[in-house]
């Protein structure tokens, strides 16, 4: 047996685990954010899934399971994806002087985090040998890493001049796959096009910050740069904190094809505007959401849910459609795994419900309404981590674990 943190006791033994009795799937794939017809979900002993469908065809699969988690009716959804969080290295930020952050962040739902960048490292250097070091130090520690059982995406190198195409040679190498632009020296950021393409062309995920600056390091990014720039994804467009002005946000959307990243940390007013824009431009593939934590907002377990719960109640988007833009599309748009509930995808799953006294009777109705689901449980890379969430309202309907 091991021990998980939070407390939870987690079966090593081989064998496939089977949740039963779902009453809804959020797939979050946006072609399709309700899996409908399906009640039971089959984990291999990998870590994968290996069936989603009706109980009556997965009998046999349930009977052999090793383990069993009944969740009574409750909704199952893949496990949230949080696109922009500020980690260094370790389960710390020195920004918030906060241990244990990320762990935490799995009782909120969340099995994965990207890095938006190592920038709180005290005394943050921006010499090119410097920063290639720290991408590479933070990807390989986090590799071995893994918080709660969450997979940390870190190792982001902060383009800065002087940076070769042989070091992008060897960050590509040992797994650095992300960039962020907007910390670097240049002496504007229209400077740093060059450097954005040579980073593009060696395999890594461009993300640029956008807004007003948030730290001595960083600048002031404007629409006409990030057009200029055309990273992959336009980091925190709704601001992080200070957002564009409305006219740059809606040629962003127009004329951009960069990811639009929605963050908690940001501006809400601006946020809603920019998926207004999108749902009118028939651009919601291009949504993506993160919390931009830990920084001067704060560490926010329940960030993701409260950003899912905002944008659907406030904008008027279902919220099967808001999950997918916080798991499947995060997962396409930075080239993870997760994000969906498809067989053969990582099994990172969270079950949720409405939590006790909410007017909602499933968690679906809760987010629509903007009130946070309790989570239930979290299993990532089939294992249970959380049972239940000691962050999140209480939910209404428990889980129920069953080992043979």
């Amino acid at each position: 047996m091991v021990v998980a943190p939070g407390g939870v006791v987690d079966s090593a033994r081989a064998g496939h685990t089977a949740i039963v009795n779902i009453g809804e799937i959020l797939s979050g794939d946006l072609a399709e954010p309700l899996a409908r017809g399906a009640d039971t979900v089959i984990i291999d002993d990998g870590g994968r899934i290996q069936a989603v469908g009706e109980s009556s065809a997965l009998r046999a699969e349930v009977a052999s399971a090793v383990r069993v988690l009944d969740v009574h009716g409750t909704t199952v959804a893949p496990a949230l994806i949080d696109s922009h969080c500020h980690v260094v290295l370790g389960d710390y930020t020195p920004r918030q002087q906060a241990i244990g952050f990320l762990e935490a962040y799995t009782h909120g739902g969340v099995a994965r985090v990207i890095s938006a960048g190592e920038i709180h490292a005290a005394g943050l250097p921006q010499v090119p040998a410097a920063v290639k070091a720290m991408a590479i130090a933070a990807r390989m520690a986090f590799d071995r890493h893994q918080p709660g059982g969450m997979q940390v995406d870190a190792g982001t190198v902060l383009l800065t001049p002087g940076l070769s195409a042989d070091d992008f040679d060897e960050m590509h190498a040992v797994g650095v796959r992300l960039a962020k632009f907007g910390f670097g020296a240049y002496a504007k950021p229209q400077d740093g096009v060059a450097d954005v393409r040579t980073a593009q062309a060696h395999g890594l995920r461009v993300m640029c910050h956008s807004g007003g600056p948030t730290a001595p390091t960083s600048a002031s990014i404007t629409a006409d740069d990030l057009l200029a720039l055309a990273p992959d994804v336009y980091g925190h467009v709704n601001g992080g904190p200070t957002s564009l002005d409305d006219d740059g946000v809606a040629r962003l959307v127009h004329e951009g094809t960069g990811a639009l990243q929605l963050v908690q940390a940001g501006n809400l007013a601006s946020a809603l505007r920019i998926l207004g824009l999108a749902v009118e431009d028939d651009q919601l593939a291009r949504v993506v959401i993160g919390t931009d934590t830990p920084t001067g907002t704060g560490v926010m377990p329940l960030g993701m849910l409260k950003t899912v719960a905002e944008l659907s109640s406030l904008g008027g988007v279902a919220p099967e459609v808001v999950w997918s833009f916080a798991t499947g599309n995060n997962a396409d748009v930075f080239g993870v795994g997760g994000g969906t509930v498809r067989v053969g995808r990582a099994a990172d799953l969270v079950v949720m419900d409405a939590p006790l006294g909410s007017a909602a009777q499933t968690a679906r109705q809760a987010i629509a309404r903007g009130d946070v689901p309790g989570v239930a449980a979290v299993v990532i890379a089939g294992r249970l981590r959380v049972h239940p969430s000691r962050n999140t309202p209480i939910p209404a309907r428990r889980v129920s674990v069953h080992d043979a």
